[in-house]
């Protein structure tokens, strides 16, 4: 039995083949994100607010009943996701909102993931359960008060407030909120109370030093 010699254009073929698959490997791998870095990736859409706006006094309820607004959240940074149920690009955002609120969640940071469902906590605690996620608290807007106070073109909309309550940016549509990308917008909001200490004492530290 003869064997006939592989032509160039099959080995060339199969070269080109494992350099594509090498790219397309290559370009799923996460990059690391440096501090202070443009928003890219997951969050490259989006929009810092300058000067940042007071956020809206506009009342919402948590899954007990309890009346809030976004003041009761003041000396956290929050990220304030404007979603619903019914929403599919919502749905498949919030497992992230999840895994974002674990990672971060605590007395600096805090994910409000606001529901702008009719239903209220019997639509909103069910989709809870059915898909796990056990870090986000329930927060209910059924009226869209703070949507329309936001001027909420569409959903899912989130919001970053900083420590004094002001809105500094916005991103329309999904993103992966536990991305690296993500992860290294929230820190630098969070760092600016750090980062303002920090320059604090450091005045406080000239002015007390003796001549």
């Amino acid at each position: 039995m003869s064997v006939k010699p592989v032509t160039l254009s099959i080995v060339l073929a199969a070269a080109l083949a494992v350099g594509l698959a090498a790219a397309w490997f290559l370009n799923l791998a996460p990059s690391p994100v440096e501090p202070g870095a443009p928003a890219v990736g997951a969050v490259a859409h989006f929009t810092p607010i300058d000067p940042p706006r007071p956020a809206p006094d506009a009342a919402f309820e948590d899954g007990d009943g309890r009346r809030l607004t976004l003041a009761d959240f003041r000396g956290r940074v929050v990220l304030l996701n404007i979603w619903a149920t019914w929403c599919g690009p919502c749905v498949v955002e919030m497992p992230s909102l999840d895994r974002l609120q674990a990672r971060l969640g605590g007395a600096d940071f805090t994910v409000v993931a606001l529901s702008q469902d009719r239903g209220g906590a019997e639509v909103v605690g069910p989709f809870y359960r059915r898909l796990g996620l056990a870090s986000l608290g329930v927060y209910l807007d059924p009226s869209n008060r703070v949507a329309r106070a936001l001027g909420v073109d569409g959903l899912p909309t989130t919001f970053v407030l900083d420590r004094q309550g002001r809105t500094v940016g916005t991103l329309e549509g999904p993103a992966e909120w536990d991305s690296p990308e993500a992860v290294a917008l929230v820190k630098d909001v969070m760092d600016e109370k750090s980062s303002a200490l920090s320059r604090q004492s450091s005045v406080v530290s000239r002015i007390g030093a003796p001549n």
